[in-house]
This record gives structure tokens, sequence and C-alpha cells, in this order.
């Protein structure tokens, strides 16, 4: 049965001190990115003060240490290497906290997202186009789910009005 570590509530005095929760938060940061919203979220569920912990995401943007734009930029790079699409991404980001300004950058700078749809449609369903409506309407819902916009989409299926059914 593995141990689990107890987080008992820090004193009063371990609250308001800013060299715990800055060393809290550079351990946090070894790990992974993190936007400014959710590292206070972490602090603050650690124990810190809601204002302390404010000052050190302060001192760490100030440094460079805590870099929303890099995160931005990373995270749209890693999920979209595993086949998200931009109105997905920037709901997440959107959700962690991330200005709109950066946001945009990031998607910006990201991968050609109508390439992208038809790489993820291919690797999902094959390399066939879809040869009904309702297997292009399962793809369709497919590539929805994953954050894809219905321009990206059309293309990746070839969505034409005028299609019919074959014979």
């Amino acid at each position: 049965m593995p141990l689990r570590h107890s987080r008992s509530p820090l004193s009063s005095e371990r609250r308001a001190d800013p060299g715990a929760a800055r060393t809290a938060a550079v351990a946090l940061l070894a790990k992974r990115d993190f936007a400014a919203g959710e590292l206070l979220a972490k602090l603050t569920a650690r124990g810190f003060g809601h204002e302390t912990a404010r000052a050190v995401i302060g001192e760490l943007t100030a440094a460079g240490t805590l870099n929303e734009a890099r995160y931005a930029e990373n995270y749209v790079a890693w999920h979209a290497a595993r086949g998200q699409g931009p109105l997905r991404l920037s709901a997440d980001l959107r959700r962690h906290g991330v200005a709109e300004a950066l946001i945009e950058a990031a998607l910006a700078g990201g991968p050609d997202w109508t390439v992208l749809a038809g790489r993820v449609r291919r690797s999902k369903f094959g390399s066939q186009a879809p040869a009904s409506w309702r297997e292009k309407a399962r793809q369709v819902r497919f590539l929805q789910y994953r954050g894809f916009s219905s321009d990206h989409i059309r293309a990746a299926t070839g969505a034409d009005p005028d299609w019919t059914e074959g014979p």
C-alpha cells in the first residue's frame, strides 16, 4: 500500500512566509510550466496566503521564471501534437487564466490547423473519404470534439454542400 504524504495545515507564520512560498512555487515550476492563475491556486491550496502567493508570483514573473507567453506556446505545441484543435486549446488556456492576446499569439504560432485536422481525421478513420453522410457526420463530431473549427473540418472531411451519396 503506497504511503501518502500528509499535508498538515501551515502555521500562520509559515502561511505568510514569502521564502517558503517561493520555494514551493519553484519546486512546482521545476516539474512543468504553469499559468499564473494555476500557480496561485496551487500555492493557496498548499496553505499559503493569497497575498503572499500573489507577491511571489509577481517576483517570479519579473525574474522570468514564470512566463505566461512561454506557457501558452508550450501548451499549444504539446496539445496540437496530440491532435487537439485551436478551439479546444483556446478554451483550455482561458480556463487556466491566460490573457486573450497571449492565447491568440500562441495559436497563430501553432501548426497549420487545416493540415492537422486532416492528419487527425486520417489517423482515426483512414485515408478513404467518408462514403456516406452518416460516416461524414461521425467524423465531423469527432473533429468537433477535438476542437477544430467548421472550416478546418470542412477541409479535412471534404464536405461539400452539393455532395450526394454514392450509387
